[in-house]
């Protein structure tokens, strides 16, 4: 089964999905910052409840006129007059009464009035559902009757009550009793008049309450309006069903009895002089009621869903440009609109009846505890949080501030964040993504090239082809490609050496080989005794130089093993190198070694006849490449470190020999001036015992080509002794 490669570029790409987190982490930033504005906003809107509620503290008479003060209300006989967002045309028709199905009262059986002949549901012959709104200075309402059997006043007839008829009574803001009677004698404009006395015969027009009275086929509909300087809150309408002509009221469905002041009910409108204190606080943007102790609403200012508290200003801060990342939100808008909840422009909220509310924060509020929440609207498209604070009359309860906002503030707010931080992440995430694909891929090229420059390098056989260039680049691949390069060059120099040793040992056994079996030859075919002690001779002296090259050959590993068990002592290193040149003078008497130095006490730690053996070596050779036969020695003391310097005047060193003329079997003599009767055998051994000796001290040997005139310098560093 082929391995998946999972290469370097793909392993820095996988690391770097890992920025995909960053949207994570600054969408839960983005949550946690709405969390606490909305809890800002709660505390803001409490504020709001609480200041409108103290400037409605301890006011009572804001409140005389409005029914506030009723133990209980009772649902049918206490009106209430909603606030009506649009004038009424006074056609006889509920299609311009908002949502008038739902805010009617329907009146029958148990509206009964004592003394109608109906006693059960079957017998009851009428109904009727009534609507009250208040617009400008007026009182507008609205009743639609069902009446199996419509009788209208006679064309002739001076009484107005033997006939299908309403009756209305209230109080006038005198608190003067006032009863009328709207009475027509056919479709159109309503006949209204006034009874000063229940016996008066002549009736007294009411031109004031102007409206209009529409026959249909299940009944009539009369809308009419009342000037509100007329009426105070007291109010009670009836409406007669009389079968016959010129008959008696048969039944009667009422408010509330209209005959006294006492029997009548009571009507809500919103207060003026509260609407007035409401209005001011409007200015905070947001939805105000102020309801009284039966959940009535007495006035309310501001629209819901043009309350977006504090944030309306700050929502349209930013302006466009043509900037890139104008372009690039522009070209994502789509995109957050798809994933981000947007405020809705438009929703329903039908929770409210102006003249029931409901709540538990105002069911808290009218016990006393201020109390926010958040509801959803009835289309469960917008999130409204609303807040109620109490009214104090003294110590007791008599109303509540209710206040409301929207949080399409604080979602348009968080969207524009989220777009702004998704934005510059994506920037940010497009930008390192590429970033990272050029590293890997630069890395990923670096590393393919030096592979390839490796295998180059290196053929199938395992010889060195090619060099490998070192790299300059100061960083971690280029010091991988430099010891690449430094490896394969010195492996290059140990596969030269291996090639040329073998010629080497080639040449050097060929030639006492070849005396060895001349003279052999030679004295096989020679009768001549004095001849064959000549071939003898040189037999001997060709095994003498096979001989002195196993042991020149076996020298270095018998040194290495006795330097092993060798014990070291502290001497006088001038003593052993007098001796040492006394011996050269002696050996040498054509060379002229010059010996230099300033301190005559050198202390060193080790093996004095090792050291001695050490510049036999150097000397050798110094001598057998001087061309001038002078050998200098010269020395120096330097931070702990005893130096000698053995120069001779001759041929140079090769550049690419300095470094491994102390290696094992490596010779230059090939390419010096070879002298003619030199017959020792040559291969390479005797600095590589020196390097070991000078190893074996803890110090080092080196060789450098000196001018003026030419040759080469031998510096020995030994340790002092402490």
């Amino acid at each position: 089964m082929m391995k998946l490669r999972f290469g370097l570029r793909s392993k820095l790409l996988l690391l770097s999905t890992f920025l995909i987190t960053i949207p994570w982490f600054g969408y839960q930033y983005v949550w946690e910052m709405e969390k606490y504005l909305r809890f800002g906003q709660e505390q803001t809107i409490l504020g709001t409840a609480r200041a409108l509620a103290t400037a409605l503290h301890e006011r009572p008479n804001l409140f005389n006129n409005q029914a506030s003060f009723l133990p209980s209300v009772e649902k049918g006989k206490d009106l209430y007059g909603y606030q009506l967002s649009q004038p009424i045309n006074l056609d006889g028709d509920y299609l311009d009464w908002p949502d008038f199905i739902n805010k009617a009262h329907y009146y029958g059986l148990d509206n009964v009035l004592p003394g109608s002949e109906v006693s059960s549901a079957s017998q009851l012959s009428l109904n009727y559902t009534a609507s009250v709104g208040k617009f400008d200075k007026y009182l507008y309402f609205f009743i639609k009757v069902i009446d199996d059997q419509v009788i209208m006043r006679d064309s002739n007839a001076l009484s107005i009550n033997k006939n299908d008829h309403l009756e209305l009574a209230f109080t006038t803001p005198q608190g003067t009793f006032q009863r009328f009677i709207i009475s027509n004698k056919n479709s159109g404009w309503i006949d209204a008049f006034q009874i000063n006395h229940p016996t008066q015969v002549t009736p007294v027009a009411a031109p004031f309450i102007q409206g209009k009275w529409r026959n249909n086929n299940q009944g009539y509909h009369v809308e009419f309006r009342i000037p509100l300087t007329k009426i105070s809150d007291n109010l009670a309408f009836a409406v007669h069903d009389v079968d016959q002509h010129f008959g008696n009221v048969i039944t009667t469905i009422a408010s509330a009895n209209p005959s006294s002041a006492n029997t009548l009910g009571t009507i809500l409108v919103p207060s003026p002089e509260i609407e007035r204190i409401v209005k001011g606080m409007s200015y905070t943007n947001s939805s105000i009621w102020v309801v009284d102790q039966h959940r009535r609403v007495l006035a309310r200012a501001g629209d819901i869903k043009k309350a977006n508290g504090l944030w309306q200003k700050n929502l349209n801060l930013q302006q466009p440009d043509n900037s890139w990342y104008s372009q690039l939100k522009f070209w994502l808008k789509p995109l957050f609109n798809q994933l981000l909840t947007q405020p809705p422009k438009d929703f329903i909220d039908q929770l409210y009846d102006a003249q029931n509310l409901t709540g538990k924060h105002i069911e808290s509020a009218l016990t006393g505890t201020p109390m926010s929440q958040w509801r959803l609207t009835s289309d469960n498209k917008a999130v409204i949080l609303t807040a109620a604070y109490p009214i104090y009359f003294g110590n007791n309860v008599h109303g509540a501030v209710i206040v409301e906002e929207t949080n399409n503030g604080i979602r348009t707010v968080r969207n524009q964040a989220l777009e702004k931080l998704f934005t510059s992440i994506l920037a940010i995430m497009l930008f390192g993504i590429l970033a990272f694909f050029f590293f890997a891929s630069r890395i990923s090229n670096r590393i393919r090239t030096l592979r390839n420059q490796a295998e180059l390098a290196i053929d199938e056989h395992g010889r060195i082809n090619n060099l490998m260039p070192a790299s300059q680049a100061n960083d971690e691949i280029g010091d991988l490609s430099r010891s690449f390069s430094t490896a394969v060059s010195r492996l290059s120099q140990y596969n030269h050496y291996l090639e040329n040793m073998s010629s080497r040992l080639s040449h050097e056994l060929r030639t006492p080989i070849a005396v060895v079996r001349t003279s052999l030859e030679n004295l096989t075919m020679q009768q001549d005794s004095n001849r064959h002690n000549e071939y003898i001779e040189r037999a001997q002296t060709g095994l003498h130089r096979l001989n002195l090259i196993l042991t020149n050959m076996s020298e270095a590993t018998r040194l290495e093993q006795m330097l092993k068990t060798t014990d070291k002592s502290q001497f006088n290193f001038f003593d052993v190198l007098n001796g040492c040149v006394k011996g050269y003078q002696q050996i040498y008497p054509e060379v002229k070694f010059q010996l230099s130095y300033t301190l005559p006490n050198i202390q060193l730690f080790g093996s004095p006849e090792h050291l001695a053996q050490l510049l036999d070596k150097v000397i050798i050779n110094a001598v057998e490449f001087s061309q001038d036969q002078q050998i200098t020695l010269s020395s120096e003391v330097k931070h702990g470190w005893f130096r000698l310097y053995i120069s001779n005047n001759g041929s140079l060193l090769p550049e690419e020999m300095t470094e491994r003329l102390f290696d094992s079997m490596v010779s230059i003599r090939d390419n010096q001036v070879a002298k003619p009767d030199d017959q020792k055998p040559h291969l390479g051994l005797g600095l590589y015992i020196a390097r070991l000796i000078c190893e074996f001290h803890g110090g080092s040997i080196s060789a450098n080509n000196h001018h003026n005139p030419q040759g080469v310098t031998v510096t020995i560093a030994l340790p002092l002794a402490k």
